[in-house]
């Protein structure tokens, strides 16, 4: 079994890496990616407190992040390909606003 230590360092190091991607990236479907990659973070460390507890509280947290990481994600993506067949570009310095 893995330790718990282990698994909260793990979600530590990949909510950093989507942080990181989400700052230093400016293509949406990367900041969306990166976005996701901090949600499921999330939910590895709310799993792994769960875990700790021996409790079923972080596994239903868990679930309720995967339902809004999900509807992000359709949201996410219908505004993007909006964008793109508007502007036909993905990179957030060239589209600031939604206005024409």
């Amino acid at each position: 079994m893995v330790p718990n230590e282990q698994i909260l360092g793990l979600a530590a190091v990949l909510f950093a890496v989507g942080a990181i991607g989400f700052v230093a990236r400016r293509n949406v479907l990367i900041v969306l990616m990166s976005v996701e990659l901090m949600l499921n973070a999330s939910n590895l460390a709310l799993v792994g407190y769960g875990r700790l507890r021996a409790a079923l509280d972080g596994h239903v947290f868990a679930f309720l992040v995967i339902a809004v990481a999900a509807a992000e994600a359709a949201v996410g993506l219908a505004i993007v390909i909006a964008v793109y067949r508007r502007r036909r570009t993905a990179n957030l310095d060239e589209v600031k606003t939604l206005r024409n």
